[in-house]
């Protein structure tokens, strides 16, 4: 579970203006870390299939997410991904 004290630390690092919370840049970076953290659960509870049916929904969203901004913005895209360190 992301508290709100972590999910403002990634928005502040990925947002284009002090208001910013529904970019792509900010929703990818919102789902990156909740993939991590979910997958720290995961291998912790191997049997758990529902988180990882939530995982894999998850995992499909920031794709999507990505897909669109590379095709928007290919130099926001190439930026976003140094930045959470996301591999192509």
């Amino acid at each position: 579970m992301l508290t709100k004290r972590k999910k403002t630390a990634v928005i502040k690092d990925v947002a284009m203006h002090e208001t910013d919370t529904g970019s792509p840049e900010v929703q990818v970076a919102i789902l990156s870390k909740r993939i991590e953290e979910l997958t720290g659960h995961l291998k912790k509870n191997t049997k758990d299939k529902h988180s990882r049916r939530g995982l894999l929904q998850m995992v499909a969203d920031r794709r999507t997410h990505l897909k669109y901004l590379e095709k928007t913005n290919k130099k926001r895209y190439n930026a976003l991904i140094k930045k959470l360190n996301l591999k192509k």
